[in-house]
């Protein structure tokens, strides 16, 4: 489970929201299902290399947003996206389809992840602007 999950020292980001931002994408496109089970926070730390203190924040802010839910005997577990009124998806296949041609377009052109994430986030800051 760490192999999808890194945290990078140098970026300006804390290494709690790295963790928590990646957590949170990949129950939100499904690839962490309700009920899959998440590392300790010491493996995960170890695995990192980070103090264990820096998973448990990540962890409590996603279980604060209803994320994952921590049990004592079971674990933290994932809890799946938060209820979302009738009707309303989070990504429908047209949008992940869109989203996976692009990380390969990217990916072919040899733009790294960190790259194309800049590049998304600006665009879709100039969109906010009128």
């Amino acid at each position: 489970m760490s192999a999808g999950i890194s945290v990078n020292l140098a970026d300006p980001v804390p290494p709690y929201e790295q963790i928590r931002q990646q957590l949170s994408s990949l129950i939100l496109v499904g690839t962490l299902q309700p009920g899959s089970r998440l590392p300790t926070v010491r493996s995960l730390a170890a695995d990192l290399g980070i103090a264990a203190g820096t998973v448990a924040r990540a962890y409590k802010e996603l279980e604060q947003s209803g994320l994952i839910e921590t049990r004592r005997r079971n674990g933290t577990l994932v809890v799946g996206p938060p209820a979302v009124p009738h009707g309303t998806v989070w990504a429908d296949a047209a949008v992940m389809a869109a989203v996976d041609g692009l990380i390969q377009t990217a990916r072919d052109a040899g733009v790294s992840d960190g790259t194309l994430l800049d590049l998304l986030r600006g665009r879709l800051a100039s969109k906010l602007d009128p």
